[in-house]
């Protein structure tokens, strides 16, 4: 299967669990791509999935080496982009916020709350551009995925507010408690700024979270260990993974089939707000597959 734009790719960003299942199970071709924001995460595995190609990357890279502050997300969005993928389907582990929200559950977010600082949050460093981001996910993909629930063993959860906090310690019991009285549902590291560069690049976005604990809003059962607490949350972990790529999977046939997501697949389409004929044509070039086709 050849590398190219030609194609079109259901993109899939494996995160902690996930990730080092998927580089076990595939068979495909690995490829390199060189990127103006440096190498991505790891290489990119092209492979197909009921007839549908795929292009997998691992997000915390080969041995999982990088922490959430450290991973490429530029590099790897820009790399799925000239692959040819116009959709993308993320997984994350996540702590729970929510007695409901059970640990080996799915959920199939659908807002987001910032607080990272230290990341790359857009491609545009010499180009102004504004995206539409009040609703982060493509409600078109997100559709599919909770669409095709019913083939999944675990409960997968239609929505929840993501809280992505910069890492890699995790919360205090008031930062935990206050994400609570927040809205969130969830806590985790890795959502941001992936879904606004995905916006970016317009590429429909879709995240399933893998809910592995409860956050330590909730006091651990009296009497487990350390060791006890860290070995179930490493089962809940394995659970949900086995989950959520059934999940991926059974929705993969059915990509091709989406109706159009103007929210992304249009989302620069009045974003740039700088005068175009004084954009360095060296940053249109830089930047050629994401907005190349708005700076004929």
């Amino acid at each position: 299967m050849a590398a190219g734009s030609d194609v079109q790719r259901l993109g899939i960003i494996g995160g902690s669990g996930l990730g080092q299942a998927l580089r076990e199970q595939s068979d495909g071709q690995w490829v390199e791509v060189g990127t103006p924001f440096g190498p991505p995460s790891d290489r990119i595995l092209l492979t197909e999935w009921s007839g549908t190609p795929v292009a997998f990357i691992s997000r915390h890279g080969p041995g999982h080496l990088l922490n959430p502050s450290q991973v490429p997300y530029r590099a790897n969005i820009y790399a799925l982009k000239t692959l040819g993928v116009r959709h993308l389907i993320a997984s994350g582990a996540t702590g729970s916020l929510r007695e409901d929200i059970h640990p080996g559950e799915l959920v199939v977010a659908d807002q987001v709350i910032d607080k990272t600082f230290r990341r790359a949050s857009t491609f545009f460093d010499r180009v102004v551009g504004h995206v539409e981001f009040a609703d982060p996910f493509s409600d078109v993909l997100r559709d599919l995925l909770i669409d095709c629930a019913s083939e999944v063993k675990a409960r997968v959860h239609p929505k929840g507010t993501y809280v992505c906090m910069e890492g890699p310690q995790f919360s205090t019991r008031a930062e935990s408690l206050m994400h609570r009285a927040w809205g969130g549902d969830l806590i985790g590291m890795t959502c941001m700024p992936e879904a606004k560069l995905a916006r970016e690049a317009e590429i429909c976005y879709a995240l399933v979270a893998l809910p592995t604990d409860y956050d330590c809003w909730r006091p651990t059962p009296p009497g487990e260990s350390k060791e006890q607490l860290l070995s179930t949350i490493i089962g809940n972990l394995n659970r949900a993974t086995e989950a959520a790529i059934s999940l991926m999977r059974a929705a993969a046939p059915r990509v091709r089939d989406l109706p159009p997501d103007p929210a992304c697949e249009e989302a620069l389409k009045l974003a740039v707000w700088s005068d175009k004929s004084k954009v360095d044509p060296a940053e249109v070039e830089k930047l050629r597959p994401i907005l190349g086709r708005y700076f004929q």
